[in-house]
């Protein structure tokens, strides 16, 4: 519907698992990693958690079509809220065995285990990858565990991922799936954004629709959106796309922070006052900084994809990460930071350059 108005060739928030609009951060980046080393080197379990919203069905996905090779037999399971019947059903139409498979636990472990040792000879990928894991009833647990115990003398036959929200550690931790969780070999964890993130995911979505989220959002703006979706990142798709409506329905050009307010009060989502402080910002660079050659004025985009020092990672107590009791109301000026022309820089290149020093 705004499409055309802001110059996009499609709308950058929608609520699908598209791998083109996903925005690696460095968290996103270890877990597909982690996801492309367990399929590819069958490390046996794989185990991915992060709460409802952060990205996991979007990382799988993209790991799954980072693969290549044509005649990988990957099996995705999207709702393990099956009976055992069901659940050997949909397996053995994955992996393309018989309809006595289908009937039999029996026959369809006889036929997995032939169809993994063939695959497995001939150099080709195979994989179970099960989402939303936490919901699996307690006897497919089991089931699963078997199937990752199908291995030859030197290597698993069937790699498992296993990808869902924090209760699948706590059934996990359960004494009676310990010999579950001790055949896991890689586990890793998204969770939600900090501020940083939370500019480069609406930039690198709104990029990939062909547009400038430099010019669409207001650093404003996207101090509120993070408030408000408190990083995470389908909530923050909901407000974005709402936002863009809302100053679509009104002829405004960019996303300001009282749309975005109302926005969040439609949404019954806690929204900035008016006026209140964002969370803190860094001192930004001068328009002339000495650590670069000749002392050039660094560019809006290379201050934005500085790595944050250590201190300021999410995981270290810092008074400058963005969700320390320290704020700071002060914001940059557009003639404090410059692009690479000389020129001011938009009000979303500077809140984006305000977070490196």
């Amino acid at each position: 519907m705004y499409e055309a108005f802001f110059n996009l060739r499609e709308r950058p928030f929608e609520l699908t698992t598209n791998p083109d609009f996903l925005y690696m951060s460095s968290r996103h980046q270890e877990a597909l990693s982690n996801l492309q080393y367990g399929i590819t080197e069958r490390k046996g379990i794989v185990v991915l958690v992060g709460e409802a919203g952060t990205g996991k069905t979007t990382l799988l996905r993209a790991a799954l079509a980072s693969i290549k090779n044509p005649n990988a037999k990957l099996v995705y399971v999207s709702n393990p809220l099956l009976s055992r019947v069901e659940f050997f059903e949909l397996l053995a139409s994955g992996f393309e065995l018989s309809s006595d498979a289908s009937a039999s636990k029996s026959q369809f472990l006889l036929e997995l285990n032939r169809t993994l040792v063939d695959r497995h000879e001939a150099g080709l990928e195979t994989a179970l990858i099960i989402d939303e894991a936490q919901g699996l009833p307690h006897e497919l647990m089991e089931d699963v565990r078997l199937l990752a115990n199908m291995e030859s003398a030197t290597t698993r036959l069937l790699p498992l991922v296993l990808a869902g929200q924090s209760e699948l550690t706590t059934r996990l931790n359960d004494i009676s799936l310990r010999q579950l969780k001790q055949r896991i070999g890689l586990r890793c964890s998204l969770r939600s954004f900090d501020l940083h993130e939370t500019a480069l995911y609406i930039d690198t979505r709104v990029s990939v629709a062909g547009g400038n989220a430099w010019t669409l959002f207001t650093a404003e703006a996207v101090q509120h959106i993070y408030q408000a979706s408190r990083g995470i990142p389908r909530v923050i798709s909901v407000v974005c796309d709402n936002a863009l409506l809302g100053a679509f329905a009104i002829g405004q050009r960019a996303v300001d922070a009282k749309i975005v307010r109302q926005v969040c009060q439609d949404f019954d989502l806690e929204a900035p006052a008016a006026g209140s402080p964002g969370p803190p910002v860094r001192t930004p660079r001068p328009a002339t900084d000495t650590s670069q050659p000749n002392g050039q004025s660094p560019r809006p985009y290379q201050a934005a994809i500085d790595p944050l020092s250590a201190a300021a990672r999410p995981d270290q107590e810092s008074e400058t990460y963005y969700e320390s009791e320290t704020y700071c109301a002060a914001s940059p000026t557009p003639a404090a930071i410059a692009d690479g022309s000389g020129r001011a820089a938009t009000p979303f290149s500077i809140l984006r350059s305000s977070m490196v020093r």
